[in-house]
């Protein structure tokens, strides 16, 4: 689906938080880098020109070592894909809770 067919519709159930987190990311048939700016417990956003399939099966690997698998929901061509959450489970959802409230302290800070 490109953006001009039809804009996303809003699903989100979980508090996002914007971020500037280098990603490689690992499809099907290839692996990629792109950069994540939102970010949830449940989900993100990658900034990339490389294009995906809409439920395809993403394995995330942040710069941060942290690893998750992740589900396309929708793509804008050109500009990136976000990702559902598949499995965030145990440690990894320890390690993205944190990272997310680490990311909201360095915002409050900002302000």
């Amino acid at each position: 689906m490109s953006f001009n067919e039809r804009s996303p519709v809003e699903r989100r159930k979980n508090e996002r938080v914007k971020v500037n987190i280098k990603a490689r990311w690992e499809g099907v048939l290839e692996q990629k880098e792109g950069t994540i700016v939102d970010l949830s417990i449940g989900g993100c956003f990658i900034l990339t020109a490389h294009l995906v399939e809409m439920g395809e099966l993403i394995r995330l690997e942040m710069e941060n070592s942290l690893v998750i698998w992740g589900e396309v929901i929708y793509q804008i061509e050109e500009m990136g894909f976000a990702l559902k959450f598949t499995a965030a489970m145990g440690e990894e959802a320890l390690q993205l809770g944190k990272l997310i409230q680490e990311q909201k302290k360095r915002d409050r800070a900002g302000k």
